[in-house]
């Protein structure tokens, strides 16, 4: 069995979309909008900050309705499973200050991600650890000679499943499986561990 490492998208894949939670429950259908439907994450970004400044929401309103989510359902079973026989690294577009309640809920697994830029309970901005991050990582750990297998759902997910040995999308939305058949697609938790073992023989 080759040495590999699973490198896994959190929101859609393990977790709720934060932002169309916090869409929900602010009442501001904006905000709706995720990787999913905008593939340049720094607009995708820019407009939300702007939207939590034309509408007055601080950091702990978000964190609010972080707090009262939960992972998907079956994914921490998922993770716990999959970690007792591979190394697994989540790579995501979240930020540390949202992530904490949801990483505490699936058991601390290890996650690399970006933070936010944060005044007085504002966001004002946010930086990236690295542009391209999860491809970046992915990259990486292929120089490490592991063999790679990476799990997503977005647009913002492809590039790391394109750099990875083996890329699996995971209820991805119509619109992603289209742009990119050459990744399997599955449906649910068993099959997404099926094809990781597969990806590992």
């Amino acid at each position: 069995m080759k040495q590999s490492i699973v490198t896994l998208d959190m929101e859609g894949v393990l977790t709720p979309e934060i932002w169309i939670a916090v869409s929900e429950k602010t009442g501001i259908p904006e905000l709706r909008r995720t990787t999913r439907d905008e593939p340049d994450y720094d607009k995708l970004m820019k407009g939300r900050l702007a939207l939590l400044d034309r509408h007055g929401l601080k950091l702990s309103d978000i964190q609010a309705v972080i707090g009262s989510l939960s992972p998907l359902p079956g994914a921490k079973e998922f993770l716990d499973e999959l970690r007792t026989f591979v190394q697994v690294v989540i790579l995501s577009d979240t930020f540390e200050q949202f992530a904490a309640p949801l990483l505490r809920q699936l058991n601390y697994p290890t996650l690399l991600c970006h933070r936010l830029v944060v005044e007085n309970d504002c966001i004002v901005d946010y930086q990236l650890r690295i542009r391209e991050q999860k491809r970046e990582a992915v990259a990486a750990f292929r120089r490490m000679n592991y063999n790679v297998i990476a799990g997503g759902d977005s647009f913002n997910d492809t590039a790391m499943l394109s750099e990875a040995h083996t890329g699996i999308l995971f209820r991805a939305p119509a619109n992603v499986i289209a742009q990119f058949p050459q990744f399997p697609a599955v449906e649910t938790y068993a099959d997404f561990m099926r094809r990781i073992r597969e990806a590992m023989a």
